[in-house]
């Protein structure tokens, strides 16, 4: 009796809905410690033991002349030296940090006692690593990876074996590479959207009140103190009294990106990961505010929640983007429930980018938790691509119609609390996004 037989598309759709990759590489099993036979050893031995096997099972002598030549063989290959001792091995990485896309070298120097005829590496990467180049010399072993994703992830194993100089024994050492941090490639950013309000600390962004800065503003009378080159002439002949120039204050700024990674959804057409997206963008949105010399934190939430409170300097960047990179081991969109903010991760007036792919109901609970503390908020949604479907599947097709209408009341919902929603593509500027948002400061939601 057979079972029940899936939909066409049945199997897009659960790719589309289980982003999940396999987040370990399993190295291959520990060599055993001391020496033992080389290949070349195995394949003589072998054969004179099979020739000596058949003539006594045959009893033919002349079937023993068949093993002479691999003993022959065998006694030429024995080294005049001693065997290669006390083996270890060193890996010297070039850097533990870098982007996705760079390359890593990997120098692995290897010592021991006695003589030695060859290096034979056994190479086994990480996951998200690629190895890409290869050279081997009598002490040393240099390889090239590539970081392919972004994550912590381990370089991989190497297993050197060392053979004498006739290739008839071998000692295996294993080199463990240790792991690396492969930051996201940021998106690119250029505008910084603002709130309506401001902290009161200097900055770059023009703030609706008076102050010290080089927009001007308009003019007023002239108060006794102020600088006599601010006097605007035209405006005192008109008047009659002195004018002079009215400038508005220049603030900085407190963001807070906030990360939806309770899933990762994976577009069934492009590959494109939900997770990886995110933190792209996010990526682009901290190195955008930073270069303005605003403090930017970060919080991601699903799974454990982990946040970084506000902080500025371009050094700052890295601190954030390391706080979120255990996000790729954390099995989060397991998780039942959501823990609370916590209030130093939100400080008061700061603007919250919400950037998420909203396939995740229990994201509106932050949202309402984040609106509930009258922080000005923006959420950027990060699409996902809709499921493909075979041609005449008409199940699948009003169950496609079913999720485009769930989307549609999700971001009808937003709008509706008064939630700037906008929409960031892959492989699209994210300028093209925010743009919108400049046409008026974005404003706080109600305790």
């Amino acid at each position: 009796m057979t079972g029940p037989v899936p939909a066409p598309g049945a199997a897009a759709v659960r790719r589309a809905l289980d982003g999940r990759h396999d987040l370990t590489a399993q190295p291959p099993p520990p060599p055993p410690p001391g020496p033992r036979a080389g290949e070349r050893g195995l394949r003589l031995g072998t054969l004179a033991v099979v020739a000596l096997t058949a003539a006594l099972v045959t009893g033919r002598p002349w079937v023993l002349a068949l093993a002479v030549g691999p003993l022959v063989l065998l006694a030429l290959a024995l080294p005049s030296g001693p065997r290669p001792q006390a083996v270890t091995a060193e890996a010297e990485v070039g850097t533990r940090r870098c982007f996705e896309g760079e390359q890593v070298s990997v120098r692995i120097t290897v010592a021991y006692e006695g003589g030695t005829g060859r290096l034979d590496p056994g190479v086994t990467p990480g996951h998200g690593v690629r190895l890409d180049h290869l050279a081997v010399g009598p002490h040393r072993v240099d390889l090239v990876l590539t970081a392919q994703r972004w994550g912590r992830w381990t370089l991989g194993t190497v297993d050197v074996d060392v053979y004498d100089r006739g290739g008839l024994t071998r000692r295996t050492v294993r080199v463990e590479l240790g792991e690396i941090a492969v930051f996201p490639l940021p998106g690119h950013a250029g505008l910084t959207p603002i709130p309506v309000r401001l902290p009161q600390r200097l900055g770059e962004h023009t703030a609706e009140q008076r102050g010290e800065g080089v927009e001007v503003t308009g003019v007023h009378p002239y108060v006794r103190g102020e600088r006599q080159r601010r006097i605007h002439w035209p405006a005192t002949t008109r008047r009659g009294t002195l004018q002079v120039h009215q400038f508005a204050a220049e603030r900085t700024a407190d963001t807070v990106v906030l990360l939806d990674v309770l899933a990762d959804v994976v577009d069934p057409v492009t590959g494109l990961s939900s997770l990886d997206e995110t933190f792209r963008a996010a990526a682009g949105l901290v190195r955008a505010y930073l270069r303005t010399h605003d403090r930017v934190g970060v919080v991601s939430v699903g799974g454990a929640t982990r946040w970084l409170q506000p902080g500025s300097g371009q050094g700052y960047f890295y601190r954030i983007v390391e706080s979120v990179l255990e996000v790729r081991k954390d099995l989060a969109h397991r998780t039942e429930g959501l823990d609370l903010l916590p209030p130093p991760a939100l400080p008061e007036g700061a603007l919250v980018y919400v950037i998420t792919p909203l396939t995740d109901q229990r994201i509106f609970d932050v949202l309402q938790q984040v609106r509930g503390r009258a922080n000005p908020m923006v959420v950027v949604e990060v699409p996902t691509g809709e499921p493909h479907l075979e041609p005449g599947d008409t199940e699948g097709e009003l169950a496609l119609r079913l999720w485009r209408a769930d989307r549609d009341a999700m971001r009808f919902a937003l709008v509706e609390r008064g939630i700037a929603v906008v929409t960031h593509r892959p492989g699209e500027t994210l300028d093209l996004a925010l743009a919108p948002l400049l046409r008026s400061r974005i404003r706080g939601g109600n305790r």
